[in-house]
Parts: structure tokens; C-alpha cells; sequence
């Protein structure tokens, strides 16, 4: 029982909402089918009547007709605010519902294994440690649109949407909670805050007709008031979102903390009178609620370029150190003069004036972040990105703007830190180096003091888009299961505890795949109790559409990290052969070594533009940051990892999710005595490597070569019909050495439910592949009229939209 509370006391889950360009849906579209949910699940009703059930039908009818006259496509570009709006759909139509009976659950499953004392408690508590984040508003790297006032006005949408939902609670529980002074005697706490909120505002909530109402219903009484203290913070809230001079009246709450003391004392007193079953219910899931939200809702991520902050903190000490060229200087002089002035202790001034646009931007977004945290608190932001991050200066950076608007630095007499800052490793290469980059940070006094004053805690983050991009599917899960490794020795070394952050796509060739089984399958020892990971684009549909999936969703994911933490935790760490990981080396080296050649073939960059809709899905309006991150620059490092993935989807390659694997195998059954044996092993006892060729699998399931073809033959360049054999061999090779590894007669064997949702799809999805082509022929055609091209082009989208909702992955 104790080892299993110290580990629950460790616990932190954190999902976090992105708005990745890659959810073709409307908002309108995605209500409509949450509305056909709902209808279907009452048609399963056992106790459903003749008549109800042909209600239901109609009203099914009536939504499935509506759904045909509705426009899937967008008329306009997203906006930032409108991917607030959409993130924040998935928070009330299933996270307000879904975090508090994941906990019940929860609770339910230790009453049953650990049993009960007399008052009907188990011996073990659940901590709120479920965490939702969100990167929407927040994310600007590569997305001029996400601006400090974008980021401000999130925060405040945020704060309404969490403050409505807790206000509404209470007015239920107002009208629930109906006890009478002369059946029960609230606890003497409860009371005495009662009667000091009478006092100094009951005249102003209550204005005299109600005092006669709820004379005898204290806990009425108390829910008025908390009611009109959320009424006020809603007010504040209303204030900021309309632009106009904004004040908070005496009567908010001043945090969310204390608003969630005024609910514990209520549940307590409801406990002291004998109505635990009363107080576990209705307002223990709002306690649930407030525990895990707060009032900022979803903790915002702020993440940014590195280039951007070395551009800021290259002009900003031009004004402070004009003699020092920061642009020219060595990484070793850059670290040193950072630190310098990081630990200055007297006030530094910048004329923002003198900055250009950029760096007056990148400096408001820092100033911005240290007033909200003081206006809302500091859980309001999560975490700082450092999106490409290839050096230790990059961090301290970020740190030097943190410190100029008195986020970090050293007071006179102690250090203080209150951002925490993440570098993301994203390349091959920067994966392999992460460990350098993070020791030489770590051995810098200044940058140590910071850590320790903030817990001596680190996040990293990981990148999985780029480094598949980069380097091929086993190129990069096989680094980027060394650097968690290698990331977890370093700051263990440096009494230092991390949290790893995975920047998990949808799909296989981005890190995508169930969550359990992805954190089952992390390196023994990195998990600790602790992940936080990315949930992009499309999976937020398939994930939190509705209170059911997303509830099935938590139940899983926790799972998982209760069972990748125990061992850990329990100090009896897995350890897997020496030879699985040295295997797994040559293994990762001949498939990047394939998938380099591959990229690396004259003109596979034209196949890729020319054989996939890549260009035409920038037209679709699904997302606010541009597709490229240079305006008609037609390289492979240009083009963001998103549209890399969600071209070859649309193409049924599928490339990025296996391409290097089938040579892989099969050159290491070759060379190896008893190879495939080994390989069979592997799977079996390994869950890293079972994960790998399990959702390989799926993606192999999703790919068709024969319509790959179709569409390799809308390339003009002399090398396409070479570059698709190589594919389509490749594509062979693997399917056959994936059957041989796992010992299956057909893909997905083992999985017969995805197989047969999957093979229910693909009568639909095949013929709209080859509409697709032709529509994409006509119009790509230099010899039509412009006009006529138009034409083509809404119908051509719509194709998109209906392959990316069958293959239910984009990118």
C-alpha cells in the first residue's frame, strides 16, 4: 500500500492539445456527427420502446440529411482564434466530464483491490495528477499570426471557459445541496467562513430578498455566495476579452486555490454530519475539476525558434554591450557573457524602441508571460519550447529574456526561476548530441543555481517529425530511444530530475500509435511516474470527441504509465539484452542508410511534389501557420514534417511510417546466424521493438502500391518509374520480413478489430484515390482556362477531406 501511494504521489499526466494543421474537419461537420453519436447511443438502449425507436430513427435522419447539405470545406483560413475555439470544444464536450470519472474509476478500482474501512474509505488516496496543456495560442514557431496579444486573449478565453463551467456547477450544487439547519450541523470551519462571507459581502449577493430564502440552508447560502464571487472573476475576465480597461472587484477570488479551499470546506462539513455519499458525488467531481484546471483550464506551452531568440538576444545586447559582437562570437564566449548577465543583480533596461519587429515581439511574448502569471498564477504556462535547439546558448538565451522581465535571476539574496524552459531535439543529428548539449548546460553555475531555485527540475522535449524526416522511421525511433536514455544518466549525474516531453504525431511516421502501448514501449527508467506528450490535429477528434473515448483514452494512457513507473518506482528496473540494443543499432543504421539513399535519388523531391496533392492540401484552410517554412523554396528541409506526412497519406505510400524497414530486416537476417530467431525475440520480449512493427503494421495496411502507381505517374521527371519500383520493392521487402518477425500469415493478425475497421474503409477510400488522380491531372493541366481549373479545385479538396477522414490519419 505504501509503495503504491509514494507512486501515485509522483504520478503527472499531461496530454497537450496542439493545433497542427492536420484535422480536415469542420467544426460544424464534427458537432453534427457528435449528434449522430448521441442518437445512436440511446437506439442501443435495452429498455427502448417501439415508438421511442422510430423517434430516434427520425431524428437520426433528419441529422444524416443535414450532414449531406453541410460543407465539409472552409471557405476561409483559420485564424489563430479559431483554433482556440476549436481545442476548447473538446475541453466542454468531454474533459469536463471524462477527468472527474477517470478519478472515480480510479477509486473504484482501489476500493475493490484494497478494500474499505468503516466508513466506507480506501486506504489509498488519489491525487489530482492529470494535467491537460495546450500549445494553441501559444505555438509560434514558424506562425507569425501567434502574437503576445493571440496569447493573451487565449489565456482569457481559457479563463472564461473554466470559470463558466465551475459557475454553472455550483448553481447546481445550490439547487442540490438543500440541507436544513434543523436536520444537520455544519462543521464549525464551514460556519465561520459562512458568517465572515455574510458579513463582509452577504448584504451585496444576497440584497436582502434571499437572506429570508436560504435562512435555514447554510450550504445554499454558501453556494450563493461562492456563485457571486466566480461571478466577479467571470466579469474581470469579460473585461479583458473585450479590450477595455479591466479592474477585479473586491468579491473574486483571488486564485483558483482559493476557491477550491471554499470547496473542500464544504465537502468536509458534509462529511462531519454523515453525508460522505452526498459529498462524493456531484461536488467531489467538481473538486475533481478545479484541481486539474484551475482557473487558466489548459496550462499554455509557449514555444519558439531558436534562431528568433539568438536574433532578439543579438540586439538587445548590441544596446546593453555594444563593444560585443554576440552574432560572431564562439559558443564558449556566448555562454559566458549570458551567464553574466543573468546573474546581474541591479535592473536591466531595454528601449524596446530601438528593436526591430521581431524582437520587440519575441521580448512582449516574456513580458506578457510574467504578467499573466502574476494576474492568474504561475500554473497559467507550462512549459518554454526551444524548437531547434543545437546548442546550450540556445537555452541561455532564452533564460536572458526571461531574466529582463524578472522571470529568473538572482534578487540580492537568493536565485529565482519561474519559467521552465525546454529544448527541443528534433534532428538526428541534435538527438545524438543531446546529451553534450545538456551537460555543457548543466555546468554552467549560473544555469545550475536556476534549476535548483525551481526544484532542480528539467523538461526536455523530443521530437519525432523531423527526426523521421530526417533520417527514416528506425533511424529515428532507435535515437530517440539512446537519447532518453542518455538524457535520463545525465541529469540523474547532475541530481537533476526530468521530465521528457514527446512531440508525438498522429501518425506512425510521426510518433503516433496507442498511447499505452507508445509509453509501455519508452526505455526502462525514463518514465518515472511522469509523461507529457503532444496530441495533434485529427487525434484530438478520434481521442475527446465525446466523454466516452476520452474517458477510454485517460483509463488507457494511465495505465500504461502506472505500468512503465512501477518497476522504476519499486527500485527493480527492466533490463533487456545487451544484444537487443547492439541488434537494434545495425538494424536502425541499414534502414537510415536506406532511406538516405532513397531521398537522396535525382528528382525524389519532384516525385514527391508532383505524385502527392502536398500543394493542393495548403489550400485546404485547416491550420493558421504556413506549410513551408520559406516561402518557394522547394527542399526537403523547407517543407514542415506535417504536409510531409499527410502527402504520401494521400498518395496511399505511406513512406515515412516504413520505408528502410523490409532492407533492414532482411539484411540483418543475411549477416546474422540465427537472424530472423533473434528478430522474433526481439518482438516478443521487447516492447520498444514490438511497438515499432506493430504500428508499422497498420500503416502497411493503409498503403496500396497499385494506387501509389497512379499517382508516381503524375511525375514528368525521367527518374519517377524508378523511384516508384525502388518504393514499391521496398514495400514488398517489408511486408515480408514484418509477416516473417511477427509470425503472421496477414498484416494485423494479431489485431483483428483494426484490421476489419480498416478493411471496411477501404471500399470507399480506393475509388475516391482514383477520382483524386484524375481530378488532380485536370487540374495541374497548363492547357485549361483558368476558370475551369477553378473548378476542379473545390471538388479536388473535397477528395482530400475524404481520404484523410478514411485513413483517419493526416499528419
Amino acid at each position: 500500500v505504501n509503495t503504491l501511494q509514494d507512486m501515485l504521489n509522483r504520478l503527472h499526466y499531461a496530454p497537450v492539445f496542439t493545433a497542427h494543421p492536420t484535422e480536415a474537419r469542420r467544426r460544424a461537420v464534427m458537432e453534427g456527427v457528435r449528434r449522430v453519436f448521441l442518437i445512436c447511443d440511446q437506439m442501443y438502449s435495452p429498455t427502448l420502446g417501439v415508438i421511442d425507436q422510430r423517434e430516434l430513427e427520425t431524428q437520426l435522419a433528419a441529422e444524416i440529411q443535414v450532414m449531406w447539405r453541410t460543407d465539409e470545406l472552409r471557405s476561409a483560413k483559420l485564424e489563430v482564434r479559431d483554433e482556440v475555439r476549436n481545442g476548447l470544444y473538446y475541453v466542454r464536450e468531454s474533459l469536463f466530464e471524462a477527468v472527474p470519472k477517470a478519478y472515480e474509476y480510479f477509486e473504484k478500482a482501489l476500493r475493490k483491490h484494497y478494500g474499505v474501512n468503516a466508513e466506507g474509505v480506501a486506504p489509498i488516496s488519489v491525487p489530482s495528477f492529470i494535467r491537460f496543456g495546450s500549445w494553441i495560442g501559444g505555438d509560434r514557431d514558424g506562425n507569425p499570426f501567434v502574437t503576445a496579444d493571440v496569447t493573451e486573449w487565449t489565456v482569457h478565453r481559457q479563463m472564461q471557459q473554466a470559470l463558466d463551467e465551475y459557475r454553472e456547477r455550483v448553481l447546481d450544487l445550490r439547487k442540490t445541496l438543500t440541507h436544513s439547519s434543523d436536520w444537520c450541523t455544519p462543521s464549525e470551519p464551514f460556519l465561520t467562513r459562512l458568517l465572515e462571507y455574510e458579513d463582509e459581502f452577504g448584504e451585496q449577493v444576497f440584497r436582502g430578498t434571499a437572506v429570508q430564502i436560504y435562512s435555514r440552508e447554510p450550504y445554499r447560502r454558501m453556494a450563493a455566495m461562492m456563485m457571486a464571487r466566480l461571478d466577479a472573476n467571470l466579469s474581470y475576465v469579460h473585461q479583458c476579452l473585450a479590450d477595455v480597461p479591466s479592474f477585479t472587484a473586491h468579491l473574486a477570488y483571488e486564485n483558483a486555490a482559493a476557491f477550491l479551499d471554499d470547496l473542500y470546506l464544504l465537502r468536509d462539513s458534509l462529511i462531519s454530519h454523515g453525508d460522505r455519499i452526498v459529498a462524493m458525488q456531484d461536488l467531489q467531481a467538481l473538486i475533481r475539476l478545479v484541481e486539474s484546471f484551475g482557473f487558466h483550464l489548459l496550462q499554455l506551452d509557449i514555444r519558439q525558434e531558436s534562431t528568433v531568440h539568438t536574433r532578439t538576444v543579438a540586439a538587445v545586447l548590441q544596446q546593453l554591450d555594444p563593444d560585443f559582437d554576440y552574432t560572431g562570437a564562439a559558443e564558449a564566449e556566448r555562454l559566458q557573457r549570458l551567464a553574466a548577465w543573468i546573474a546581474r543583480i541591479d535592473p536591466i533596461e531595454v528601449n524596446d524602441a530601438a528593436l526591430d519587429d521581431e524582437a520587440r515581439e519575441a521580448l512582449a511574448v516574456f513580458r506578457r508571460m510574467a504578467r499573466l502569471k502574476a494576474e492568474v498564477g504561475d500554473d497559467v504556462f507550462g512549459t518554454y519550447v526551444i524548437s531547434m535547439t543545437h546548442n546550450a546558448s540556445h537555452v541561455m538565451e532564452v533564460m536572458l529574456l526571461a531574466r529582463l522581465v524578472g522571470l529568473c535571476g538572482h534578487n540580492g539574496h537568493a536565485w529565482f526561476c519561474r519559467i521552465l524552459v525546454a529544448p527541443l531535439f528534433e534532428t538526428v543529428d541534435d538527438l545524438q548530441r543531446s546529451q553534450a548539449i545538456l551537460d555543457q548546460l548543466f555546468s554552467n553555475k549560473v544555469y545550475r543555481s536556476l534549476v535548483a531555485s525551481d526544484g532542480n527540475r528539467q523538461e526536455v522535449m523530443l521530437g519525432y517529425s523531423d527526426s523521421c524526416k530526417d533520417g527514416g522511421i528506425l533511424a529515428s525511433n532507435w535515437n530517440l530511444y539512446q537519447a532518453q536514455l542518455s538524457i535520463i544518466a545525465l541529469t540523474r549525474q547532475h541530481g537533476i530530475e526530468c521530465r521528457l516531453f514527446h512531440g508525438r504525431g498522429g501518425t506512425v511516421g510521426r510518433g503516433g500509435g496507442p498511447t499505452h502501448d507508445a509509453i509501455l514501449s519508452q526505455p526502462p527508467g525514463t518514465v518515472n511516474g511522469e509523461i507529457k506528450f503532444t496530441e495533434q490535429g485529427e487525434m484530438l477528434y478520434y481521442k475527446y470527441s465525446n466523454p466516452e473515448t476520452a474517458n477510454y483514452e485517460i483509463g488507457m494512457g494511465v495505465t500504461g504509465l502506472l505500468k512503465a513507473s512501477a518497476t522504476a518506482l519499486a527500485h527493480c528496473e527492466v533490463c533487456y539484452p545487451q544484444d537487443y540494443l547492439d541488434w537494434m543499432r545495425d538494424i536502425a543504421a541499414a534502414g537510415e542508410t536506406a532511406y538516405r539513399a532513397l531521398i537522396g535519388t535525382p528528382g525524389f523531391i519532384d516525385y514527391f511534389y508532383e505524385s502527392t496533392p502536398v500543394t493542393e492540401i495548403g489550400l485546404l484552410n485547416i491550420g493558421s501557420r504556413p506549410s513551408h517554412r520559406k516561402k518557394a523554396d522547394r527542399s526537403l528541409g523547407s517543407i514542415r514534417a506535417i504536409p510531409w506526412v499527410f502527402g504520401w497519406a494521400q498518395s496511399r505510400h505511406t513512406l515515412p511510417a516504413w520505408y528502410g524497414i523490409g532492407s533492414a530486416l532482411q539484411g540483418f537476417i543475411d549477416r546474422q546466424p540465427d537472424g530472423l530467431a533473434h528478430l522474433q525475440a526481439m518482438y516478443r520480449e521487447w516492447p520498444f521493438f514490438r511497438s515499432l512493427l506493430s504500428n508499422v503494421q497498420m500503416a502497411l495496411t493503409k498503403a496500396d502500391m497499385e494506387i501509389a502507381e497512379e499517382y508516381a505517374r503524375l511525375c514528368d521527371h525521367p527518374n519517377t518509374m524508378a523511384i516508384y519500383r525502388t518504393i514499391a520493392d521496398e514495400f514488398a521487402l517489408t511486408v515480408a520480413g514484418v509477416k516473417q518477425v511477427v509470425q503472421i500469415e496477414t498484416l494485423l493478425e494479431d489485431n483483428p478489430s483494426l484490421a476489419l475497421s480498416i478493411s471496411r474503409r477501404r471500399p470507399y477510400i480506393d475509388p475516391i484515390n482514383h477520382i483524386q488522380v484524375l481530378m488532380l491531372k485536370r487540374y495541374r493541366t497548363d492547357s485549361v482556362w483558368e476558370s475551369e481549373q477553378d473548378s476542379w479545385l473545390t471538388p479536388l479538396k473535397r477528395s482530400i477531406n475524404a481520404i484523410a477522414a478514411g485513413m483517419r490519419n493526416t499528419g
